[in-house]
């Protein structure tokens, strides 16, 4: 189980910087446009990570599992997600919805790191 669950982890961490690299890539770009790799690693992150909330009490037996952390973090990739899919199709990305799903992105990696 412990293997399961490193592994698991490990994607969801790449798929983590996968969506700030592809996010912050388009910084300078004037259209901007939502690569879809963002909505691939979100979808990804978010299986992960409950993979990782399945497992964490046959692998974590001494701790005691935050529910209240794994579920803030769940709605924001699930807010991530929404705001992905739609606006995977439009030409351009507005430059509130791009800030919006950086900001959460970020806020998802602080929540993780700091509580």
């Amino acid at each position: 189980m412990n293997i399961v669950y490193q592994i698991a982890f490990g994607i969801h961490l790449l798929c983590i910087v996968a969506i700030l690299a592809l996010l912050l890539l388009q910084v300078n770009k004037s259209p901007r446009t939502l690569n879809p790799g963002v909505v691939h690693a979100t979808l990804t992150a978010l299986i992960a990570g409950l993979v990782m909330v399945g497992l964490f009490e046959k692998v974590n037996i001494d701790e005691v599992v935050n529910h209240t952390k794994f579920g803030v973090k769940g709605l924001i990739i699930a807010v991530l997600l929404i705001l992905g899919y739609k606006n995977l199709k439009k030409p351009e990305l507005k430059t509130s919805v791009w800030a919006a799903m950086l900001a959460l992105t970020l806020s998802n990696v602080l929540i993780a790191y700091i509580w």
